[in-house]
């Protein structure tokens, strides 16, 4: 299970992700991280094991400074809680992959969608 809350903003986005976390902690608990594109189109990534305290703790001590990102929480349902395992990851220029376990539901055609 996880949590994702995304912000497009004029103004420093990071407050308001990590916001949206505590209120999704619930959705995952071993490990959070934020993803913030700052005014010079470079990805910032900070992410830690634990709650999201921690994450907003290290975001205090060096601030994501964009008004764009996405933050994320895992509960580690594959791989150990760790802040290689923790999301968002990096992939390839600027961009981010949110990565989830999905389980199939059958939809009203009775079929898995």
């Amino acid at each position: 299970m996880c949590g994702i809350v995304g912000a497009v903003a004029q103004r420093d986005v990071a407050e308001i992700l990590v916001d949206g976390l505590h209120r999704l902690e619930y959705r995952g608990y071993d490990s959070a991280g934020v993803a913030v594109l700052n005014d010079k189109h470079e990805m910032q990534i900070v992410r830690r094991v634990g709650k999201v305290k921690k994450l907003d703790d290290a975001i205090v001590e060096k601030p994501l400074l964009g008004g764009t990102g996405i933050a994320h929480t895992r509960w580690a349902t594959h791989g150990e809680p760790s802040e290689a395992n923790a999301h968002p990851h990096p992939s390839g220029q600027n961009a981010i992959k949110p990565l989830c376990t999905t389980a199939l539901f059958p939809h009203r055609g009775g079929g898995a969608v």
